[in-house]
């Protein structure tokens, strides 16, 4: 297994090593032991998954209530995915990271708390895991809108299919102003 630091603090990519013979593929996506030594810590508590036809963008999701890291790999399709930095007192605060991550190429992305996180899904069929660091808390969570003029994301689509909550997501500006954006320092 192959992790690779990011230019943002904290933003791991993973790319596995995969084993491939007349049987398929086997492949090790997590070892504790092998995220503790990059300063991956902590165990996961929940595996979710979404299947989303081609064109749909998800995010820019967070929870700052139970901090939230996560673990995104697709395991079916091919996925733009985005990370951006929202911690108030970092340095790279408003930076991003984004690759197309594939069943194919098995990248994936480690975002710690403090990482707003979200995908545009390239193919019909896209299948996206996530495993995270805490328990979802519907209370504690939120979004910033994912075209904001301030990360200009070069998202790979202009019109995407998106939820009524991530149509009506707030600005990162917005988001700053609130009390909550304390907790994501």
């Amino acid at each position: 297994m192959k992790i690779t630091h990011t230019d943002l603090e904290g933003l791991f990519l993973i790319q596995p090593t995969v084993h491939v013979d007349g049987r398929g593929f086997f492949m090790e996506v997590f070892n504790a032991h092998t995220f503790n030594q990059v300063g991956i810590g902590g165990v996961f508590v929940q595996h979710n998954q979404s299947h989303s036809p081609k064109n749909v963008i998800r995010g820019l999701h967070f929870q700052w209530d139970k901090p939230l890291g996560k673990l995104m790999r697709v395991v079916r399709g091919q996925a733009y995915m985005v990370a951006v930095d929202i911690r108030k007192n970092s340095p790279t605060r408003g930076k991003w990271e984004a690759r197309e991550v594939s069943e194919e190429n098995k990248i994936a992305f480690w975002a710690p708390f403090g990482f707003a996180t979200g995908f545009c899904a390239r193919t019909d069929n896209t299948d996206v895991e996530y495993y995270y660091s805490a328990f979802y808390n519907k209370d504690g969570e939120s979004n910033i809108v994912w075209n904001d003029a301030d990360f200009a994301i070069p998202w790979p689509i202009r019109d995407p299919i998106l939820s009524a909550r991530d149509a009506g997501a707030q600005s990162f500006r917005e988001w700053l102003s609130r009390p909550e954006s304390n907790f994501i320092t």
